[in-house]
């Protein structure tokens, strides 16, 4: 992509670091970071060579949310809430530095794990002009805080701190300011040496538990257990026997 592009793509061996760029609007959301941002989703999906994404911000935070300019014009945003609604098939960490705010942090949320820098402030504002959270924030927001801090967020609208969020399990690592996106390559590239297949769906399981009662995980994993028949299931054993690293190919 360009250096105008509204999101840019950089693989990173298996990883493929995804990058909004908008850092003169503090990468508020319009429909060029909305489609964007779907596009880069779906490379990630749908290209073999890739395991694992990152999701990070240019310039000086991650997102400071829906950039009003752009609502109020009526720019279509569709295609993000597509991506809050259903997430990426492969895993996405996000790397949060500065602040991640309303929408921003609804981006944030959609990915599987947080890196975030020290102090960078995360929360949904929405309340203080006269809106709400209405991209998953809201939902998500009680299992990963608890549902006082959540609420306590969601009517105050003020934000909390990255060292908060991860006492609370929102974040699972707090990386010094200025090394959040090399913090989430380094996890990124912990996932990436695994079987891709496998990766993929421990990661939809984990999400079916979080969010669907034990009686629809089952079938869910049953629909996934051609994993165990897979070429990486045999190389897995192979190499393991062999004493060297594996050869995933992702089929």
């Amino acid at each position: 992509m360009s250096d105008e592009a509204a999101v840019l793509t950089e693989a990173r061996g298996r990883v493929l670091l995804i990058t909004l760029n908008r850092p003169e609007a503090m990468n508020a959301i319009n429909g060029a970071l909305s489609n964007g941002l779907v596009a880069a989703i779906q490379e990630l999906d749908s290209n073999p060579a890739y395991t694992v994404g990152v999701l990070a911000g240019n310039g000086r935070g991650f997102s400071a949310g829906m950039d009003l300019k752009a609502f109020a014009a009526g720019e279509d945003i569709g295609p993000l809430m597509e991506f809050i609604k259903n997430g990426s098939e492969k895993p996405l960490i996000g790397a949060v530095e500065g602040f991640a705010l309303a929408g921003g942090l609804e981006m944030a949320l959609t990915c599987d794990l947080l890196v975030a820098a020290e102090g960078a402030k995360l929360g949904i504002r929405e309340v203080k002009v006269g809106l709400f959270a209405a991209g998953g924030g809201l939902q998500r927001l009680p299992s990963r805080v608890g549902f006082s801090r959540a609420m306590e967020m969601a009517i105050t609208g003020d934000p909390i701190l990255a060292e908060e969020a991860k006492e609370a399990g929102m974040v699972a690592r707090v990386a010094p300011k200025g090394e959040a996106v090399n913090v989430a390559l380094e996890l990124a590239e912990a996932v990436a040496v695994n079987a891709p297949l496998a990766v993929a769906a421990s990661k939809k399981l984990i999400w079916t538990a979080t969010d669907k009662p034990e009686a629809e995980f089952w079938p869910v994993q049953n629909s996934l257990m051609g994993v165990f028949k897979s070429n990486d299931a045999k190389e897995g054993p192979r190499a393991f026997a062999e004493k060297r690293a594996p050869e995933w190919t992702g089929t």
